[in-house]
């Protein structure tokens, strides 16, 4: 690290230097997406293959069925879960992580390893 004026050592340089407010924003919004209760769980279970919505229910034990139904809706709004209804008797209604979940879900892996390492600690 170089010296400035002073004898302050110069401020390095990082990628954070060059968030702007914009992206700033998109940050806070994709980190209170994913830090809302049941969210991250009802991804992980997409992946893990629940399609119906009794899947996914019994995949995020704990979740009521009003807020698992609500949050599939925030997420389907949100594009990172596609809905599918396919007109039988009765309606068959899926629901299916898209691939912008998935880049999210590979994004916060780390946050997950980190999670479980930290579990361990004393």
């Amino acid at each position: 690290m170089s010296s400035s004026t002073g004898g302050q050592p110069a401020a390095e340089t990082t990628a954070y230097d060059h968030i702007d407010e914009e992206k700033c924003r998109s940050f806070q919004h994709a980190a209170e997406l994913v830090g809302k209760k049941w969210t991250a769980g009802i991804l992980l279970a997409g992946l893990r293959g629940a399609r119906r919505f009794v899947e996914y229910r019994a995949h995020v034990v704990g979740i009521s069925d009003r807020l698992l139904a609500q949050r599939l809706r925030e997420l389907e709004e949100e594009h990172l879960v596609v809905r599918t209804v396919t007109p039988t008797t009765p309606v068959l209604v899926t629901y299916r992580p898209s691939e912008r979940a998935r880049g999210l879900m590979r994004a916060i892996h780390p946050l997950v390893a980190w999670s479980l390492e930290d579990q361990q600690r004393p």
